[in-house]
């Protein structure tokens, strides 16, 4: 019985040990995973300016990467080749057209809280 004591402690130390950096790298991955697509998103919608002279309209969204728009001379797509899908955390990416001498457009996840801001795992990422 002594035995099956001390065993149980030394697992419970090797998963002290181990969990907290497992949990960290695939928190590490998601989030890379994350900003690898935002990235390939940012690149569909240079591709999509390229071709149509202009940004999509907020309207038409990231969905205009995917199918034709209405109206829209120009567009050479699919830029991508399935819709965009939703963030790591299952939210839809934001994307947002400034303007007024801003980027000319941000594609945003808001991170695992999906609040605005946020630091760590929780911060927002995005591609301008």
């Amino acid at each position: 019985m002594f035995e099956l004591l001390i065993v149980f402690v030394i697992l419970g130390l090797l998963a002290g040990i181990v969990a907290p950096r497992f949990i960290e790298r695939q928190s590490r991955s998601v989030r890379q995973a994350a900003q690898a697509q935002i990235e390939l998103i940012a690149k569909a919608l240079d591709q999509y300016r390229f071709d149509t002279g202009h940004y999509p309209d907020p309207g038409h969204g990231l969905a205009a990467l995917s199918q034709r728009p209405d109206g829209v001379r120009g567009w050479r797509g699919p830029y991508l080749t399935r819709p965009v899908p939703p963030d790591p955390w299952g939210r839809p990416y934001r994307y947002q057209r400034p303007g007024n001498g801003a980027p000319a457009f941000e594609v945003r996840s808001l991170g695992a809280d999906g609040l605005e801001g946020g630091q760590g795992d929780d911060a927002d990422l995005a591609a301008r």
